[in-house]
């Protein structure tokens, strides 16, 4: 088994660049199928979660070309296969964008329950009460979900909630649908906006995303295109912090600005400096931050992907902060994970209270899930000492070369099997 082990206390400093948004590229490399003909996305991350999704199309007949590690060509004019049902698929929450897609597109659909991180509850009502107002009959059998439909027709379909997931899906299903559909409290999130965009380079006919409302003409076919995913913003935003917390500077390269306004936001709430650029954010901390109080809410509000992070760092700031979680109920679990590096923080209910203290020292660690991992891995670059972090496969689920990147930017991290004491002894005198 792998797990990182970092010296701390180092401040990052230089430069790091972004990659492509996994949550976007989980629904466009779905979406990709639903034409017959070839689709090329560029910028694509090179994470687990990617490579899992492109094998599962692959398995049910899609042709997947992988032009270098962040291009991919893909054919969906194959596919012979409407029933996905692969281990690994069940190991994120991406796959449920398959039944969106083969629904939309060959009007039935056999997949197996999402997976992801175990991070609170994640229904997919909302995505079944679409489905069905599109004409579609939905059941949920031995671990899958079963969709199929004679036709789908244009709806008018409000969400109960601001699913993500739900709007990715039932967009996908429309466009193929006859006729209209509108989506009322659609999530707004970039990677929805970015998943439309490409949809409409295939051909179909989505306005609003972003929006209030979202609204679709059915199309008979969708065509080949050719597609660049926008930068990931958790990714971004987890190195905003990270720089913070172990007072850094840094240049951050190839991001959108306007998607991390809310982080930027708290950063400079609590005394960091933050330079915005026309692709690049620049953030300096050479002075001990201060507190805040922070709530996550969907897009454009704080992000829940960034909780973790910035709960981490306000930990390390001066006074008392409140963090309260909306979106998932379980999501502070790795909060006894700080605790041990000496954090001070006492959860009640769905909120961590918590007072700032000096700083952290190293010690063994497991990750979670994947963004409470990268806040442990933050938590460790800023702490004195080593640290070591166990179930690193979660964070490879959603960082591209983590330890590498963060190695550009002058943390001492590396890559260790667990069991391998000489490699623990090589990295520590190396470090020393």
């Amino acid at each position: 088994m792998k797990q990182y082990i970092i010296k701390g206390g180092t401040p990052l400093r230089g430069e790091v660049t972004i990659g492509g948004a996994k949550n976007a590229a989980l629904g466009i490399i779905v979406a990709a199928i639903m034409a017959n003909e070839p689709v090329t996305i560029e910028n694509l991350p090179d994470v687990d979660d990617v490579h899992v999704l492109l094998d599962a199309i692959e398995g049910i007949g899609a042709i997947v070309e992988r032009m270098d590690t962040h291009t991919v060509k893909i054919n969906g004019a194959l596919i012979n296969n409407m029933s996905v049902d692969e281990d690994a698929i069940r190991k994120i929450r991406g796959s449920y964008y398959l039944v969106g897609a083969l629904l939309g597109k060959y009007k039935k659909a056999l997949v197996a329950l999402p997976g992801g991180c175990q991070i609170g509850s994640r229904p997919i009502d909302q995505h079944i009460k679409g489905f069905e107002q599109l004409g579609a009959e939905v059941t949920i059998h031995h671990g899958k979900i079963d969709a199929r439909a004679e036709r789908l027709a244009g709806e008018h379909i409000y969400l109960d909630c601001p699913s993500v997931g739900a709007t990715i899906n039932i967009m996908m299903a429309a466009c193929m649908a006859e006729g209209r559909t509108i989506i009322e409290n659609p999530a707004k999130e970039p990677h929805i906006v970015d998943v439309a965009n490409f949809l409409n380079s295939m051909g179909a006919n989505i306005r609003g995303a972003g929006t209030d409302a979202i609204r679709i003409r059915g199309v008979e076919s969708l065509h080949g295109s050719e597609y660049s995913i926008i930068p990931d913003q958790i990714e971004a935003g987890t190195y905003m912090l990270a720089v913070a917390a172990t007072g850094g500077d840094v240049y951050i390269k190839n991001v959108i600005p306007k998607h991390l306004e809310a982080i930027t936001a708290k950063l400079v709430e609590i005394g960091a400096r933050v330079e915005e650029f026309d692709d690049c954010v620049h953030v300096v901390a050479d002075h001990r931050l201060s507190y805040a109080n922070v709530k996550t809410m969907p897009y454009p509000g704080f992000p829940t992907d960034m909780q973790p992070q910035m709960t981490t760092l306000l930990a390390l700031s001066e006074g008392t902060s409140i963090v309260t979680e909306t979106i998932f109920e379980t999501r502070l679990k790795y909060v006894g994970e700080l605790r041990r590096m000496g954090a001070n923080i006492t959860v009640e209910g769905n909120a961590a209270f918590i007072t700032g203290v000096d700083g952290f020292s190293g010690a063994a660690v497991s990750a979670p899930d994947l963004r409470a991992g990268a806040a442990l891995v933050m938590a460790g670059l800023a702490a004195e000492g080593f640290t070591s972090i166990d179930h690193i496969h979660y964070i490879e689920r959603g960082y591209e070369n983590f330890e590498e990147k963060i190695r550009g930017i002058g943390g001492n991290i590396d890559k260790i099997d667990a069991e391998d004491e000489r490699a623990v002894r090589k990295f520590k005198m190396k470090v020393s």
